[in-house]
C-alpha cells in the first residue's frame, strides 16, 4: 500500500510505501470496547456514608413478653417500624431510619467498592489501535464522520517532517487551507455550543467537537496545533485508540508525519 507525501505547500514530493498496519481489518466492536475501557479509568469511586440518614434516635421495640408494657409496639395499631423517641404517648414518634420513611436512608445507594474499570486484554487493545489506524486510510469510514476530503488528497495523509517544525498557529492554518482540510476545523468551531444544565457552573460550560488529529514523531510544538478548534496532537509512541476514535467511532481525519509512520511501524512490529 502506497500514499503520497505532501510538503508544506500541499504539493506531492514523493510516494511512500506504508507499513502493513494500515491494511488491518476494520473491527468497530474491538474499537468500542477499547475506548470504553480507556475512559473507565477516569471514573471516580463514589458512595454514601453508612451512617447517612441514620443519625437519629429511632428505635423499634417488638417485644411481646419481655420489657415494660409501655415499650411494646405489637397490637397497638401502628406499623412495626423504628420511631423517634419522644415524650408523648406510646407510638407517637415519627418513623425514621428506614428507606421507606421520609428523610430515611437510600435502599441501595452507590458503593465505593464497585468495580468501575472495564478490563480488556492487551492483545485486543493492540488490535483495536491497529484497526483504528487502518480506518484513517479508509475514505468511506472517514467520510461517515462528516469529513469532506478533496479528491486530490490520498489517504492516509502523510506530510514531510517539516510539519513538526511549525511554531505558529497561523502557519498550521495556512497549511490546512492549502491542502483543503481547513473546513473540518471551521466546522468544529461553528458547532461549539453552550452546555445545557448545571454543567455550565462546574467547569464544562461549552460542548466542543473534535476535528483533525496530528500524529507526529516530535510533538514539542503542540501549542501551534492545539490552538485550532478541535485539533489534537499526539506522539506516535503514545497514540491510543481514544484519540483515533473519539466517542468510540473510528475514522477521524488524521495527518501523519513521515517520522510518525516509521515510529508506528517500529512500535507495532510483529503485532500486525
Amino acid at each position: 500500500m502506497k500514499t503520497n507525501v505532501l510538503d508544506l505547500n500541499g504539493k506531492v514530493v514523493r510516494e511512500m510505501e506504508l507499513p502493513t498496519l494500515f491494511e488491518e481489518s476494520y473491527r468497530p466492536d474491538l474499537i468500542k470496547r477499547a475506548v470504553l475501557s480507556s475512559e473507565s479509568r477516569d471514573f471516580q469511586p463514589k458512595g454514601n456514608s453508612p451512617y447517612a440518614n441514620r443519625m437519629n434516635t429511632a428505635k423499634y421495640n417488638g417485644s411481646r413478653k419481655y420489657g415494660s408494657p409501655m415499650n411494646k409496639s405489637i397490637n397497638t395499631g401502628h406499623a412495626r417500624l423504628p420511631r423517634l423517641k419522644n415524650r408523648r404517648v406510646l407510638m407517637a414518634g415519627r418513623v425514621a431510619g428506614v428507606s421507606q420513611a421520609v428523610g430515611g436512608p437510600r435502599a441501595h445507594p452507590p458503593k465505593v467498592i464497585k468495580i468501575l474499570i472495564k478490563k480488556i486484554n492487551s492483545k485486543e487493545r493492540t488490535k483495536a489501535i491497529l484497526s483504528a489506524i487502518a480506518a484513517t486510510a479508509n475514505l468511506a469510514i472517514v467520510s461517515v464522520r462528516g469529513n469532506n476530503v478533496p479528491e486530490t488528497i490520498r489517504l492516509p495523509v502523510v506530510i514531510d517532517n517539516n510539519i513538526e517544525k511549525l511554531k505558529q498557529t497561523k502557519a498550521v492554518s495556512e497549511f490546512l487551507e492549502k491542502i483543503g482540510l481547513l473546513e473540518s476545523v471551521e466546522k468544529a468551531k461553528d458547532n461549539k455550543s453552550i452546555r445545557a444544565g448545571k454543567g455550565k457552573m462546574r467547569g464544562r460550560r461549552y460542548k466542543r467537537r473534535k476535528s483533525i488529529l496530528f500524529v507526529l514523531g516530535n510533538s514539542e510544538n503542540y501549542k501551534a496545533f492545539t490552538n485550532l478548534e478541535g485539533v489534537d496532537v499526539v506522539s506516535a509512541n503514545q497514540v491510543s485508540v481514544k484519540e483515533l476514535a473519539p466517542g468510540t467511532h473510528a475514522g477521524r481525519l488524521t495527518l501523519f508525519s513521515e517520522d510518525a509512520v516509521k515510529m508506528l511501524s517500529e512500535r507495532f512490529k510483529g503485532d500486525n
